[in-house]
């Protein structure tokens, strides 16, 4: 039975589907409802799909829904179970964010997560929506989400064209094509519009500016259009997959999608330019083949290949590497694989029987594809005849060097030849040419094979020494052995030549398999830099420089540390050509050809990230595979950079959003605290100012300590402001000195006498404790801080107490209070930069205990907290013990 070409099923894309099966049973399945823009019914579709998969006995949850005050909408709520959502304060205002833990925890069939492009509130565990999307889908949680066609990574450049807007909140394509369903929600623009005016969309003032920006009839139109064509692409794609996945041959006539043959000829710039405008025409992809074979080309035929290629790829063309010894074979198998409807071959010239063989072929096995044989000039390269030989590939010496290991061999036998018969001689001479193909090529194996029939012939055939055979069994025998000679070492050298292209393909997976292996185990971008140059240096035996687009996508034009070369003056500018252009340039190019190397564009979802240059150090250009395995590497080194960015990125926006939060904090809490006592030094001096109050001495005296206490307060604050400037800095260098507990305890305490008055307030310090080398003013101050908040989050008249000891190699010191203690949820951020426990009473803005923290880590030592089982918080202040400790004064020697 004959397989057809093409019907084989290929173990990797095979084991590959298997896998994804595997994988995607254990996942969440993710459905999209995806619309041009806001108002079109997303969400009241989500909602809808969703009641009716409750109908069916699944349980379904909302995770999160926006109904923006739409009655129709909000009326689909009814009955569906809501996870309520989980509160945060930011910048002293309350926000709401779908708890992910509440929904883990309940674990439904299917949850509703709206807005998919949604970022999340800084202190929630991942900064995007889809994020949390992911998380669920992980847990075997069904989703269904609403999106945007704007909010798609890669179409947003293209919407921000369109509507002037720049989209802020983006989505990876990663997230829509691992859907499992995309529904699009089709709305036409004047309905859309009505909707709008109604009020059904904005409310009314927020509806008017819409209409006059971004909700244009054009606008509209136009992101239809895109969302329709982006929900038929996917189709496609899932279609082409499918028939991959189940081995069905197809084609199934979708849509038109061509496919060209790209050879070596120079007739093939006419075809490719003929499917350019087919495609055009017909609106329909294409896709140029060039079929390797085991027959290497020569140099001026790479050469025209590499500019059909680039041809072809330039007039948008995809471009696709087979191998096949067979054309017309090749040419099927991709067409059924890309899911082709035509095929588009050049007319054969002349009385070329191989391409007419071709033809025929093509045209036998074809099925159900269209062939088009396109017309076109005379080839002026000269055809070959119909029996020409082949061109020569070997070196001129195999062509001595071969015959001469045959001649040696029927020198070894000829002595031997009453013993041996010339019936064995013949075996062994055809032995030693069937092993010529291992080292020679074609040629010297036929001359070889027809120099050993001749001397076998002459030198051992009766009667010997002529040419004459006198048996008619021995003409039978002397005309096998020259067929079988031949053709066996023609049949080796096929064999032989495509081992080799298959040991050249295994090395070329091998060498992306490594790639991509240092690939995913790198941590920044600079990682990635050097894997790529590394590689590329060690496959392509090139000189590679890298240059890195900033993360905003400008381009500086330095390049990366790890670069072998620095582009001179004069090609200095070319980096910045391509990364602005997307087009490869320099050496071996149309463009700036004068360049020492040629530079490559890292393509990216947005911009490119960045400009690869390889500097040979072969003069010859790279063949068409090393060619396309070069842009593999460079589209995987281009992934890797744009995970890598993407993680700066979010880095970057959490640190921001942290930054942004303290500055909110900062500012709500010191503008808070300053309030006060700055109101209460304005009454007082108010008061010492009228002399019916400030004349009289005890009010005059009440209103000074007053005005002390307040300005206490103010420095309390600026200090502990300055002291956090010096951590956050790292500017602290304690002053060591022989200080003794005793007089670190007194000290902090004195300093509190006000504060710490309506409490009892007892020490236990054993008069043993050893001297600490310590800065005295540093520790005191974090001794203040910890009793000051121990006075103000305790109840009046509960005790306050200071104990110390020696444990192991450090010294003890503690602060009891006799208070309500510190709630569980808070004991992780109660030292970071102004945290308050909440509930907790007006005072202070939260530096206190982070200082006194940083100030005992200056030294070395550590703060930490925990409850008192009776009630009540116990802060231990560890500082290290001195390796030496100073003896006694009665003890010293003079």
């Amino acid at each position: 039975m004959n397989t057809p070409p093409g019907s084989r099923p290929d173990p990797d894309a095979l084991l590959s589907a298997l896998q994804k099966r595997e994988q995607d049973a254990h996942k969440g399945k993710l459905k999209i409802f995806l619309g041009m823009c806001a108002g079109v019914g997303k969400t009241y579709e989500m909602l809808t799909s969703a009641r009716a998969a409750q109908a069916k006995g699944v349980d379904v949850v909302i995770g999160v829904v926006e109904t923006h005050g739409r009655a129709e909408t909000e009326a689909l709520l009814a009955g569906l179970p809501v996870i309520p959502r989980a509160r945060s304060t930011h910048g002293g205002a309350t926000i709401e964010e779908m708890d992910l833990d509440a929904i883990l925890a309940r674990a439904p069939q299917l949850a509703l997560v709206d807005e998919l492009a949604h970022s999340n509130a800084p202190d929630s565990r991942h900064t995007k929506r889809y994020n949390d999307v992911l998380e669920l889908l992980e847990h075997g949680i069904d989703v269904y989400t609403t999106l945007n066609v704007q909010h798609l990574e890669s179409r947003a450049d293209t919407v921000a064209q369109i509507t002037g807007n720049m989209v802020r909140e983006t989505v990876p394509d990663s997230i829509f094509e691992a859907a499992h369903e995309v529904e699009v929600i089709d709305l036409p623009p004047d309905e859309l519009l009505q909707r709008l005016a109604e009020g059904k969309v904005y409310a009314a003032e927020q509806s008017q500016r819409a209409a006059e920006h971004f909700f244009r009839k054009g606008n509209l139109t136009a992101l239809r259009e895109l969302s329709l064509r982006l929900a038929a692409e996917r189709v496609e794609h899932q279609l082409r997959d499918y028939m991959q996945t189940n081995r069905i041959a197809g084609p199934w006539k979708t849509s038109e999608r061509l496919i060209i043959g790209i050879s070596p000829s120079p007739a093939s710039v006419r075809l490719i330019r003929w499917a350019r405008r087919m495609a055009f025409t017909m609106q329909a992809s294409w896709i140029g083949v060039f079929v390797e074979r085991a027959q290497p080309l020569l140099p001026a035929e790479r050469a025209q290949l590499a500019a059909n290629i680039a041809l072809a790829r330039e007039l948008g063309a995809e471009i696709l590497t087979t191998a096949d010894e067979n054309v017309a074979d090749a040419l099927i198998r991709v067409a059924r694989e890309q899911n082709a409807t035509q095929i588009l071959i050049g007319k054969p010239e002349g009385s070329n029987r191989s391409q007419r063989g071709m033809l025929d072929r093509l045209l036998a096995q074809c099925g159900e594809l269209d062939v088009h044989v396109v017309g076109g000039q005379k080839d002026a390269r000269p055809h070959r005849r119909p029996f020409a030989l082949p061109r020569p590939h070997s070196r001129p010496r195999d062509y001595g060097i071969a015959p001469a290991i045959t001649l040696a061999a029927a020198s070894v036998c000829a002595p031997f030849h009453d013993v041996l018969g010339y019936q064995t001689v013949a075996m062994i001479l055809l032995l030693i040419v069937s092993l010529l193909p291992l080292r020679f090529g074609v040629g010297p194996v036929l001359l070889s094979a027809g120099v050993s029939a001749m001397v076998w012939n002459y030198f051992f055939i009766p009667p010997r020494f002529t040419f004459a055979i006198g048996e008619f069994q021995d003409v039978l025998m002397f005309v096998a052995y020259f067929a079988i000679a031949a053709v066996s070492s023609v049949l080796t050298v096929r064999v032989r030549a495509r081992e080799r292209a298959l040991r050249s393909r295994e090395e070329r997976a091998m060498a992306l398999y490594a790639l991509t292996h240092d690939l995913s185990r790198a941590h920044s971008p600079d990682d990635v830099v050097h894997a790529a140059v590394r590689h590329i240096s060690a496959f392509f035996d090139a000189d590679v420089a890298v240059f890195l687009s900033e993360l905003d996508g400008d381009f500086l034009g330095t390049p990366h540390a790890a670069s072998a070369f620095l582009p001179d003056e004069k090609e200095a500018s070319v980096p910045s050509w391509v990364h602005w252009n997307e087009k490869r340039a320099g050496k071996h190019t149309d463009t700036l050809p004068f360049a020492g190397a040629t530079y490559y564009p890292m393509p990216g979802p947005r911009y490119a990230l960045g400009v690869i240059g390889t500097r040979l150090r072969d003069a010859a250009p790279l063949s068409i595979d090393q060619d396309a395995l070069l842009e593999n590497f460079i589209s995987q080194i281009a992934l890797a950079i744009d995970r890598e960015f993407l993680n700066e990125l979010s880095k970057r926006t959490v640190v921001l959003a942290e930054s942004e939060r303290l500055y909110t904090t900062l500012f709500n809490s010191v503008s808070h605290e300053m309030r006060t006592p700055i109101t209460a030094l304005i009454g007082t001096a108010e008061g010492l100012l009228d002399d019916a109050i400030g004349g009289r001495p005890d009010v005059r005296r009440h209103l000074a300590s007053e005005v002390h206490a307040a300005a206490d307060r103010l420095d309390a604050i600026v200090q502990n402001l300055l002291a956090m400037t010096r951590i956050e800095s790292g500017l602290i260098a304690p002053i060591l000195d022989w200080c003794d507990v005793n007089d670190l305890v007194n000290a902090a305490r004195g300093r509190l006498q006000n504060e710490l008055a309506p409490h009892p307030f007892a020490t236990r310090l054993p008069a043993d404790l050893p001297l600490l080398m310590v800065d005295f003013g540093l520790i005191e101050q974090a001794l203040v801080n910890l009793l000051r908040n121990a006075a103000m989050y305790t109840p009046a008249g509960a005790a306050i107490t200071a104990r110390a000891w020696v444990e192991q190699t450090s010294c003890v010191v503690a602060i009891e209070d006799e208070g309500p203690g510190i709630p569980p949820d808070a004991m992780e951020r109660l030292f970071d930069k102004f945290y308050r426990v909440p509930g907790s009473v007006t005072g202070g803005i939260g530096l206190g205990l982070s200082i006194a923290q940083g100030f005992a880590e200056a030294h070395r030592g550590s703060l930490s907290v925990e409850n008192i089982p009776s009630g009540g918080a116990r802060f231990l202040l560890r500082l290290p013990l001195a390796p030496e400790r100073p003896a006694p004064a009665g003890d010293a020697h003079g």
